[in-house]
Protein backbone atom coordinates (compact mmCIF):
# COMPACT_ATOMS: atom_id res chain seq x y z
CA UNK A 1 0.00 0.00 0.00
CA UNK A 2 1.28 3.16 -0.73
CA UNK A 3 1.17 6.51 1.48
CA UNK A 4 -1.73 9.06 0.50
CA UNK A 5 -0.65 12.78 -0.16
CA UNK A 6 -2.41 15.79 -1.13
CA UNK A 7 -3.18 15.65 -4.80
CA UNK A 8 -1.83 19.28 -4.76
CA UNK A 9 1.48 21.01 -3.42
CA UNK A 10 2.29 24.75 -3.47
CA UNK A 11 6.24 24.64 -3.01
CA UNK A 12 8.62 27.09 -0.98
CA UNK A 13 9.50 30.13 -2.51
CA UNK A 14 11.41 29.64 -6.04
CA UNK A 15 14.58 31.95 -6.42
CA UNK A 16 13.34 33.24 -9.40
CA UNK A 17 10.35 34.09 -7.60
CA UNK A 18 6.88 32.60 -7.16
CA UNK A 19 6.03 29.51 -6.28
CA UNK A 20 6.19 26.00 -8.16
CA UNK A 21 3.13 24.04 -8.47
CA UNK A 22 2.73 20.60 -8.57
CA UNK A 23 -1.07 18.51 -9.39
CA UNK A 24 -0.38 14.46 -8.62
CA UNK A 25 3.21 14.74 -8.81
CA UNK A 26 3.16 16.58 -12.46
CA UNK A 27 4.41 19.89 -12.35
CA UNK A 28 1.81 22.61 -13.99
CA UNK A 29 2.87 25.67 -13.38
CA UNK A 30 4.48 28.74 -11.13
CA UNK A 31 2.09 30.67 -9.67
CA UNK A 32 3.00 34.01 -8.28
CA UNK A 33 -0.35 34.82 -6.69
CA UNK A 34 -3.58 33.30 -5.38
CA UNK A 35 -5.52 33.74 -8.69
CA UNK A 36 -2.53 32.42 -11.17
CA UNK A 37 -2.51 29.11 -8.76
CA UNK A 38 -6.25 28.77 -9.54
CA UNK A 39 -5.62 29.18 -12.95
CA UNK A 40 -2.70 26.31 -13.28
CA UNK A 41 -5.63 24.48 -10.93
CA UNK A 42 -8.06 24.68 -13.53
CA UNK A 43 -5.87 24.18 -16.72
CA UNK A 44 -5.11 21.17 -14.64
CA UNK A 45 -8.33 20.00 -14.89
CA UNK A 46 -9.60 21.07 -11.27
CA UNK A 47 -12.73 23.11 -11.89
CA UNK A 48 -13.31 24.34 -8.90
CA UNK A 49 -10.07 25.28 -7.90
CA UNK A 50 -10.47 28.33 -5.75
CA UNK A 51 -12.59 26.71 -3.28
CA UNK A 52 -9.90 23.97 -2.23
CA UNK A 53 -7.07 26.54 -1.82
CA UNK A 54 -7.81 26.01 1.86
CA UNK A 55 -8.17 22.27 2.49
CA UNK A 56 -5.00 20.75 3.62
CA UNK A 57 -6.82 17.33 2.73
CA UNK A 58 -6.29 18.71 -1.35
CA UNK A 59 -3.47 21.21 -0.52
CA UNK A 60 -0.24 21.12 0.86
CA UNK A 61 1.61 24.74 1.24
CA UNK A 62 5.31 23.68 1.67
CA UNK A 63 7.37 26.48 3.31
CA UNK A 64 6.04 29.30 3.67
CA UNK A 65 2.58 29.49 5.03
CA UNK A 66 -0.58 29.44 2.37
CA UNK A 67 -0.57 32.87 0.13
CA UNK A 68 2.51 33.89 0.68
CA UNK A 69 4.11 34.81 -2.43
CA UNK A 70 7.37 36.55 -2.31
CA UNK A 71 9.50 37.19 0.74
CA UNK A 72 9.67 40.49 2.30
CA UNK A 73 12.24 42.60 3.64
CA UNK A 74 13.03 44.61 7.00
CA UNK A 75 10.91 47.19 5.29
CA UNK A 76 8.25 45.79 3.62
CA UNK A 77 5.07 44.76 5.03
Amino acid sequence: MTAWHTPIVVHPLAPEGGRHVTVRGQAVGLAHSDQDLVRLLRSAGLGEADTTLDDPHLVEWRGEGPHVWRTTGPDEP
